[in-house]
């Protein structure tokens, strides 16, 4: 090996190589049909809320529109890692340049910081909405909406600022190969000849601060919930105030127990196919999810469907005299 071709493998400047999990498949075709429909009703389900929300005035809510950007970033999630994905395993190429899979990280972590931040803004919303019901045209007007989703936002792509560009500048003089399926955080860290020790003790203390805060927010707000459903005489209000929030912990319990375990647990909790099935729970099956468990339950949303769906006859029937 010559001293250029050294230097591209110590300083990371070559193509990493995604070994996927189709390898690991007896059936990778199938598979691949498989994830590749799932992306598909992920998309579709997703934009379909979005144009349900934006075209139905009766959703015209913080509520729905808070869901809507939720189905937004599950759009732009699944698209970040399942095209390469599928690409690779059709063409058989399972290379990725460095700058592809330093972007592809960013907006990885851009979209999940803010989905973290996302979810906690909604448990604050449905907080609002059961405890001080006619405090919420106030305390959840339209700026307060748009105020809370740009900090979303920003937070979000504050961790992608953060995590990506240290986690890109450390030397790989070893092997590329990433045992993963995209270019992951802790996969791509590990290929690493340096001592990583500091920055993953440094990622660790920032993942606990990410999760810490919509935590705390989302617990207190469902405490609260909880406390105020418990006290009401109205039973079908108590129904409603459960079926709503059940909703909500249930995307809620999904996307985070999956980042605690990729982001906190200690290394000898994680193998390469473990990492891999839990990325695809939250990368691809939780997109997919969301809006069926969020909201096609919802009283208003099937109405709205109902009312889209419907097609007037070409022709008026006959009066009957």
């Amino acid at each position: 090996m010559d001293i250029n071709s050294w230097m591209n493998n110590y300083t990371g400047e070559s193509d990493f190589i995604l070994m996927g999990f189709f390898s690991q498949s007896k059936h990778p075709a199938l598979l691949a049909v498989v994830i590749f429909v799932v992306f598909l009703l992920a998309l579709s389900g997703n934009a379909l809320l979005i144009l349900l929300i934006h075209s139905d005035t009766r959703l015209h809510a913080p509520m729905y529109f808070f869901i809507s950007q939720l189905s937004l970033m599950d759009m732009m999630y699944i698209c970040v890692t399942v095209p390469k994905m599928l690409m690779d395993q059709l063409l058989g190429s399972h290379r990725i340049p460095a700058a592809a899979c330093g972007m592809q990280m960013f907006l990885y972590l851009t979209l999940a910081g803010s989905e973290f931040f996302l979810l906690a803004s909604m448990s604050y919303d449905r907080y609002v909405a059961i405890c001080h019901p006619l405090h919420y045209p106030v305390l959840m007007n339209r700026r307060v909406c748009f105020l809370l989703m740009s900090v979303c936002w920003f937070l979000g792509s504050l961790d992608g600022f953060i995590l990506t560009p240290v986690t890109m500048t450390f030397p790989f003089c070893g092997s590329h190969e990433i045992h993963h399926f995209f270019c992951e955080v802790p996969a791509v860290t590990k290929l690493s000849c340096s001592d990583t020790s500091f920055y993953e003790t440094l990622m660790y203390l920032c993942c606990v601060l990410m999760l810490l805060i919509p935590v705390t927010v989302i617990s207190s707000s469902y405490s609260s919930i909880l406390l105020t459903v418990i006290r009401m005489n109205l039973a079908e209000g108590r129904k409603k105030a459960f079926a709503t929030c059940s909703s909500h912990m249930a995307v809620v319990i999904l996307f985070y127990g999956a980042a605690v375990y990729t982001y906190m647990l200690p290394a000898s909790f994680h193998t390469p196919e473990k990492d891999m099935v839990v990325s695809v729970f939250y990368t691809i099956l939780t997109p997919l999810l969301n809006p069926l468990i969020y909201s096609f339950r919802n009283k208003n949303v099937t109405e709205a469907l109902k009312k889209l769906l419907a097609v007037k006859p070409p022709f008026p029937k006959p009066i009957n005299k």
